[in-house]
């Protein structure tokens, strides 16, 4: 009988041995590996997935901003009609106010091209007088096109192109001169802006070349001001906290008469 007990015993130790040591086998789960494999000279390699790297362009003005969009366009206008570059630009930051004007911004109108017979699209803005008809571009770069056009195919204008590309002081007297502006400070205010932006570097020969040479100087940022219905020079004065003979100091001013949509430097 003890015997038979002792056999028992043992079998029952030997089963509760046994189970112990397979509940202690954990349990192995494959994670999928989702990385996936490049395959170089025959041996295969992980490949790491980069985020993309996002840069953003930051300017000192309006202004900057304006030259670094529009310089290749007007190098390229330079290159097929023989207007200077630093002309071009230095225009349209004028007469857009940097692209910030409403011809600009509405019309893609950055040289104020009035309509003229134009059959394209149309808008009406205050200008010598009340609602004139300014030309409309679905592009900035037909804008540029157009003024290009309408330089060479007019013959007062004539004499520009028998100056030097680089002689931009000539080109811009002789706009004067041809009547392109009725502002006697025109050329003087194209001339500084061509100067202080250093926009003469873009006049050396073909776009590649004279894009690489060219770099942007720092420059303080320059605040402007759109004349609107209303406005005198003692209004605007007030309302930026300068005097009227600073305002006109700034702006080549010798009298008091604004025109709507004329744009002013209201901070140097």
């Amino acid at each position: 009988m003890n015997r038979i007990i002792g056999k028992i015993t043992l079998v029952l130790c030997l089963g509760c041995f046994l189970f112990s040591c397979r509940s202690k086998k954990g349990i192995v789960t494959k994670r999928p590996n989702n990385t996936p494999t490049v395959v170089i000279g025959g041996e295969s390699k992980e490949e790491t997935k980069h985020a993309p790297k996002t840069s953003s362009k930051v300017y000192a003005n309006a202004t900057e901003k304006y030259i670094d969009v529009y310089k290749e366009i007007a190098q390229q206008e330079m290159d097929l009609y023989g207007i200077p570059a630093s002309i071009t630009l230095a225009q349209g930051i004028l007469e857009s106010g940097s692209g910030k004007g409403r011809l600009s911004v509405k019309a893609n109108n950055h040289f104020g091209i009035k309509c003229h017979g134009w059959k394209g699209g149309k808008i009406y803005h205050d200008d010598d007088k009340a609602q004139e008809c300014f030309r409309k571009y679905k592009d900035a770069k037909y804008s540029f096109r157009d003024h290009s056009l309408f330089l060479k195919d007019r013959k007062r204008y004539a004499k520009l192109f028998k100056l030097k590309k680089s002689d931009y002081k000539g080109w811009a007297r002789e706009l004067r001169l041809a009547g392109y502006a009725t502002d006697k400070k025109y050329p003087q205010k194209l001339i500084s802006i061509i100067e202080r932006y250093e926009l003469y570097k873009l006049d050396k020969g073909d776009v590649g070349n004279s894009s690489a040479e060219f770099k942007m100087p720092v420059v303080e940022e320059q605040i402007t001001y759109t004349v609107a219905k209303g406005d005198t020079l003692y209004s605007i004065s007030r309302k930026h906290g300068i005097t009227v003979e600073e305002l006109q100091k700034l702006n080549g001013l010798n009298s008091t008469a604004l025109n709507i949509g004329q744009v002013l430097v209201v901070k140097p």
